[in-house]
């Protein structure tokens, strides 16, 4: 009898692991793969604030003609007001889909979800630092913070290729974890949820009566880096009056960070995620635009040896377009830059014109819209 009691009481424990098993996959997949739990993320996270630009993107596509998408992260510096009412006379309309924090891993999921078909977008525009290929102390293809806008928008089917795209044997577990299950990630933030689910539930509903509003006035920061200057010799800069030594760090930071050893890695990361991203609009009419962002309110000496420019060869097929590389030089001054990445209000008015003009220009030449002057 203590046999055949030991034999039951193992069999029931093993019924009911595996019925905890099922019933945490079940809640998991109710709560991270229908979507309910991305509608009532923090709104004021990144995360959140991609999941509201997804949700308004959406939104608009039905009620639009003719559609310009722009991703990228929070230097894609638009005014999306002023965009909307400069691109309408080549009869288009623009959405943003550019999300602080995020890059082409990132804009390819985000990507699949807003145009499943492939097809609703006259022209995708993608934003880089360089065309030129410059490995970075960071290695993208470790980034694990993607891991936080992305565990909402993965699918069962992702599970052995999301995790594979990371580098290393401890990010690519992570990475396996968060696609099947995408709950480990946003644990902090049920966790907030819970403790006051009514008053979460009430700002995301306030948030997304505001959000479309929000969006479209957004102007950009107020500051300026007026006054600074570098002398690159002596490696000496001199700070404008007023800034925080946090933000002299930044700066600093930015602008005498030492060249690191060039081996490949940013090269091989655009030709995997942009290719993907290409891969998807193939044959589907939408074209892909691709420009250089500016490169900051001080451009330092080019003390890199460069070896490839994958940005460069996508540009062979038609439907791949590249933008003036020089098009945004005019703003690489202190004075239209809140920090060493953002340019400012001025700024990104600036910017918001050039990119419209340099957008049309390029559906224009290539008579994807209607030439000028026609109505």
């Amino acid at each position: 009898m203590g046999s055949e009691t030991r034999i039951l009481t193992r069999g029931a424990a093993l019924r009911g692991a595996v019925a905890g098993v099922c019933f945490f996959v079940l809640l998991d997949t109710g709560l991270f793969r229908s979507g309910l739990y991305s509608s009532i993320l923090e709104p004021d996270s990144t995360t959140g604030r991609q999941e509201n630009l997804i949700w308004l993107e959406k939104q608009r596509q039905p009620k639009s003609g003719p559609r310009i998408l722009v991703a990228g992260d929070s230097r894609m510096s638009l005014q999306m007001r002023l965009a909307n009412g400069l691109i309408a006379r080549a009869g288009l309309t623009a959405g943003n889909l550019a999300v602080p924090g995020t890059n082409p891993r990132c804009w390819y999921y985000a990507l699949r979800d807003v145009d499943p078909t492939a097809q609703r977008y006259r022209a995708i525009v993608l934003p880089v630092d360089d065309y030129d290929d410059e490995d970075t102390a960071e290695d993208l293809a470790d980034k694990m913070s993607d891991l936080r806008y992305l565990a909402v928008r993965l699918r069962w089917g992702d599970f052995l290729d999301f995790p594979l795209s990371f580098r290393s044997p401890m990010s690519r577990w992570q990475a396996l974890r968060a696609t099947l299950f995408p709950g480990v990630v946003y644990a902090d933030d049920l966790q907030a949820f819970l403790s006051n689910p009514a008053e979460r539930i009430e700002k995301v509903r306030q948030v997304r009566t505001d959000f479309p509003q929000w969006a479209d006035n957004y102007l950009g920061p107020t500051g300026s880096l007026q006054g600074l200057a570098v002398d690159w010799a002596a490696r000496k800069i001199t700070f404008p009056a007023g800034l925080e030594v946090w933000e002299q760090g930044a700066i600093r930071d930015k602008l005498l960070l030492p060249p690191v050893p060039q081996i490949g890695r940013t090269a091989e990361y655009r030709r995997k995620w942009f290719g993907r991203i290409l891969e998807r609009y193939r044959g589907t009419g939408t074209r892909i635009l691709f420009l250089r962002l500016p490169r900051g309110p001080i451009v330092r000496p080019d003390n890199v040896a460069k070896k490839s420019s994958s940005i460069r060869e996508f540009a062979s097929p038609p439907y791949v377009l590249l933008c003036n590389e020089h098009l945004f030089e005019e703003l690489e001054r202190p004075e239209l830059f809140n920090d060493p990445l953002h340019l400012n209000a001025t700024g990104c008015e600036r910017f918001t014109t050039l990119l419209v003009d340099e957008v049309i220009r390029q559906l224009r030449e290539h008579r994807l819209v209607r030439p000028r002057g026609d109505t």
